[in-house]
């Protein structure tokens, strides 16, 4: 049902903005059939409407202009005839015939009294979901996000009527509408853009038999949408329409957090490496999108880094080393480069990794209160800095098997004044600041923050330690 309110939102946004003043059925007529339909190669792929029941011999890349026309002309004579199903309304339940299938969704006993431009309102809608990676999609009923998505509508069409992409597959329009709201909202944009420039930002992927558009992200979506709705919270719709529906229901998306966090970004590691590293780390945040709306809204804590939990517990052995790029003894030039570079591209992806779970549990940490971004950076050196001071093992066990692996406050602490006692003089205000803070901190954010001392440490490593 929910396609429909959507379908209305946008054909109103595009009457004004085209100066027109088209129902529902002119709309979908002259541009939904024309655009999606109307051609060798479809963009949606509804199961069971007209659209795709085909008579003997009939394939969809072998209908003829009135071929197609005549399965436009078959919707609307069962539109006409009050059928309602999901073979002919967008998100509708299946046919009540069979006592609704088990693919069915959202299925009410309720008469709802739903007009026939509702039905119209519900395809138009239904070409508007944002397709994101989880086999899920979003509805956004923004008016200018829906005019954006229907602009885009063209591109694709463009690139499915080209003879040089004559791999590109159809019916991935949902999955388009994701890759093309991300790359139109992006600092990457250009007017200017071609195929190239999309493959080149990962929005298709080309092999021998296919070219296809590749499933974005929702935390790559999420920053680059932020852009335009930086001060903005919007409620989503995330929802699967398939052999089963799926609802995850609505949620409110923060866009304000991601600017939050790309701020955060440039404070810790520099402006420039923030716009370099905006690939990797928009990738690397974000649980599964079912889990996200599982806390609520889509915010801060939904954008979790992925496989940062594995480094809760006693994980010990964290470490970011320098790769050892010296030659080896019989080792041609050729090899060395190419082991050089792929040192080199590791360690970057190593680096961004930590400057992502940094940027992250330093937000969780500080919201809503002050604190220094470079605290535990400060408490980290000061550690290392203790261990250094003796060849014996028992301060580098002290912090890597008891203060590093602490699951609460009390294990922490004690390992604290353990260490207190043997500090060089000029970090013993550090390491009792350390000791108040943490004393004051909750149950969540002391498991946050030793996470992120856990990483500073790790770094300080690499830095003097190699």
């Amino acid at each position: 049902m929910i396609a429909a309110t959507i379908g209305r939102t946008f054909l109103k946004a595009f009457n004004e903005r085209e100066k027109k003043d088209l129902s529902a059925k002119e709309f979908f007529e002259q541009e939904y059939f024309e655009c999606f339909y109307n051609h060798p190669k479809y963009m949606q792929w509804v199961t069971n409407s007209p659209f795709v029941q085909m008579k003997a011999g009939q394939k969809p890349h072998l209908l003829q202009s009135k071929d197609r026309k005549e399965k436009l002309d078959n919707l609307h004579t069962k539109i006409e005839n009050n059928e309602k199903d999901a073979s002919i309304a967008i998100g509708f339940p299946a046919s009540e015939e069979k006592e609704y299938a088990t693919t069915s969704g959202s299925v009410s006993d309720l008469d709802l009294n739903l007009s026939q431009d509702d039905v119209y309102y519900s395809w138009i809608g239904g070409g508007l979901g944002v397709g994101i990676a989880g086999g899920y999609s979003i509805f956004f009923d923004q008016p200018t996000i829906l005019l954006s998505l229907y602009d885009g509508w063209k591109v694709y069409r463009e690139y499915l009527n080209d003879n040089t992409l004559e791999r590109m597959r159809g019916n991935q329009i949902n999955t388009w509408n994701g890759q093309w709201l991300s790359y139109l909202y992006s600092k990457n944009y250009r007017e200017d853009f071609d195929f190239m420039k999309l493959h080149s930002n990962g929005i298709f992927s080309v092999d021998d038999k296919v070219i296809e558009v590749n499933t974005i992200k929702w935390s790559e979506l999420f920053f680059n949408v932020s852009h335009k709705f930086s001060e903005q919270t919007l409620t989503g719709y995330v929802y699967s329409l398939g052999q089963t529906n799926k609802t995850l229901g609505f949620y409110p998306f923060h866009f304000s957090t991601a600017k939050k966090l790309i701020e955060y970004y440039k404070i810790l590691f520099g402006e420039q490496l923030a716009m370099q590293d905006a690939k990797q780390y928009e990738s690397l945040f974000g649980i599964h999108i079912k889990r996200a709306c599982e806390l609520g809204s889509i915010g801060l804590q939904a954008l979790e880094p992925k496989d940062l939990r594995k480094y809760f517990g006693n994980d010990s052995n964290l470490k970011l080393v320098k790769p050892n790029l010296s030659a080896k003894n019989g080792e041609s030039e050729e090899d060395f480069k190419e082991r050089n570079q792929k040192a080199y591209d590791k360690d970057n992806e190593n680096l961004v990794t930590y400057r992502t779970y940094k940027t992250w549990l330093i937000a969780m940490i500080t919201k809503n209160k002050e604190e220094s971004l470079e605290y535990t950076a400060e408490v980290a050196k000061a550690l290392h800095e203790y261990r250094s001071g003796t060849t014996k093992t028992d301060r580098k066990n002290l912090i890597q098997t008891e203060l590093l692996v602490a699951k609460n406050k009390k294990a922490f602490l004690d390992a604290v004044i353990t260490i207190i006692k043997d500090v060089d003089p000029k970090h013993l205000d550090t390491l009792k600041k350390l000791r108040d803070r943490v004393h004051m901190m909750s149950a969540e954010d002391f498991g946050y923050f030793v996470v992120l001392l856990k990483f500073d440490y790790a770094y300080q490593e690499r830095q003097l330690l190699n």
